[in-house]
């Protein structure tokens, strides 16, 4: 009896451990950030874009830095949700270790990406300034400008920012929730990214609580609130797709859970208010809430909420409209070439004339084609099971995501995510591994900076990377199959 009480007390500090060394590891992650805010005080001027360590360390020892300690967050986080039935009792545990964990990374600085100085740029520029950043850009205004804008080190730090001749490339929710963030700052940088980063924690708990409502299942949660590519990308570099999964998980609870088509239409409109590609979620929303109708009735409720889905996404615009060119974002970002299989076009195929366009218009020209004729399987089906149709835009997601973005961004790859619920073991396994892997590859921007060329071995490293996990997963699956045959017919 003492022998099995001892067993069962190593066993409990063991699953204690793995948790501490979970936190250990996120806090050794925000140590470079920690020592630079001692130093310099301020994240003002802050220009140590891709270097993990923000020193003067040599760049290849800053990348090993990086690697090794992404490297033992991943294996411990694969740890702990390989004994996470051992680790957490309840879903309240679950989402204490969660909080903890996403308010370190509050302290780590936005190293590899500095996308939010623009956000808070333009939500100055917009709420403070009263200038329409969907016509006005930040450095046209700071140029044409007689003021002085010291005292404003918001805007300033926009302006220092690579994006800050571009207009607004999302959708007027975005901007609106960032004129509303930029103006609490006052001005100081360093309130305002603050703020934005608990507001990031907050959402990213509510889409904790959305995954383990929708699903019943307390792994989703976890597998997404404490993956090192949610935390760094989400929270750490402030992006704004976590904003994206939220309104999507809304949509669902509420077609799923409350079966309000209404609200479930609101937040998909919302988040196409921020992206635009959650637009490919509409059909599958109306046809699935009237999938007991009959094909030519399930058309025509199409049209009606495809029109106040329309509606609601023009009205989020009111507040900016101008004239045609406030859509413009849509296709700013598509004319840029980053890291995704356009990069390989560049860099191997440059000599075939027209070859990016051409691709481009046979992609997005397929992927329609494809999209039109699976919408209109979808209306007329008999039986429309929701498991089957999640993972049928799971594929349309993934298309879009890898075959029509020339601009990718590894961060991007958030937007699979809402869907995690549903999918088969083997897909769930190969996105959360692709999801690290991408942190991974993009340790090429801390060796070399941000540079076009350097997108070919990213994307490169990203695709065959996931084929070799999907591979070993499905090897994975078929010995456990085979184990099971012999098993059972060993019995037999």
């Amino acid at each position: 009896m003492e022998k099995e009480h001892k067993i069962m007390q190593k066993k409990v500090k063991n699953n204690i451990c793995i948790k501490i060394t979970f936190i250990v590891l996120c806090l050794m992650f925000s140590i470079p950030s920690i020592k630079y805010y001692l130093e310099k005080g301020t994240i003002f001027k802050f220009d140590r874009y891709y270097q993990f360590l923000l020193n003067n360390i040599d760049i290849k020892i800053q990348t090993i830095c990086y690697l090794i300690v992404l490297g033992l967050i991943t294996i411990t986080y694969f740890l702990i949700i390989k004994n996470r039935k051992k680790l957490f009792k309840d879903f309240k545990s679950i989402m204490i270790f969660i909080t903890i964990v996403s308010i370190i990374f509050i302290i780590v600085i936005p190293f590899i990406s500095s996308d939010i100085f623009y956000y808070l740029g333009i939500g100055r520029l917009d709420g403070v300034y009263n200038q329409n950043p969907y016509y006005v850009t930040i450095k046209e205004f700071i140029d044409n400008s007689s003021n002085n804008f010291d005292y404003d080190k918001v805007l300033i730090q926009g302006y220092d920012n690579v994006w800050s001749d571009t207009t607004v490339v999302y959708g007027p929710v975005w901007t609106l929730i960032c004129r509303i963030i930029a103006t609490m700052s006052l001005g100081n940088i360093d309130i305002g990214l603050t703020i934005f980063k608990i507001i990031n924690v907050l959402i990213h708990l509510g889409n904790c609580y959305l995954l383990y409502k929708i699903s019943n299942k307390k792994i989703f949660p976890l597998l997404y609130g404490i993956n090192p590519f949610i935390l760094i990308e989400g929270i750490a570099h402030v992006h704004n797709d976590i904003f994206v999964i939220f309104f999507v998980l809304l949509g669902f609870y509420f077609l799923i859970k409350r079966k309000n088509l209404i609200l479930s239409i609101l937040f998909i409109a919302l988040a196409t208010a921020i992206k635009y590609f959650t637009i490919l979620l509409l059909p599958f929303v109306i046809i699935y809430h009237f999938r007991g109708k009959e094909p030519k009735e399930r058309f025509l409720k199409c049209i009606e909420y495809g029109l106040i889905f329309v509606v609601i996404l023009l009205s989020c615009y009111l507040l900016y409209i101008k004239d045609i060119e406030v859509f413009k974002g849509l296709v700013v970002q598509n004319e840029k070439i980053a890291k995704g299989i356009y990069v390989i076009l560049v860099d191997y195929f440059n000599n075939i004339p027209n070859i990016i366009e051409n691709t481009k218009k046979i992609l997005l020209g397929s992927f329609i084609i494809i999209y039109f004729f699976s919408c209109i399987i979808l209306l007329s089906k008999k039986k429309i099971k929701l498991i089957i149709e999640m993972r049928n835009i799971n594929y349309f997601i993934i298309a879009f995501l890898f075959l029509l973005i020339t601009n990718f961004q590894p961060w991007y790859i958030m937007w699979l995510f809402p869907l995690i619920i549903w999918q088969k073991a083997i897909v769930i396994k190969t996105i959360i591994g692709m999801s690290i892997l991408s942190q991974f590859a993009n340790s090429i921007l801390i060796m070399y900076g941000e540079n076009w060329h350097y997108g070919t071995p990213f994307i490169f490293t990203l695709i065959v990377g996931t084929l070799i996990i999907f591979i070993a997963n499905q090897n994975q699956k078929n010995k456990r199959i085979q184990k099971g045959y012999l098993r059972r017919k060993h019995i037999g």
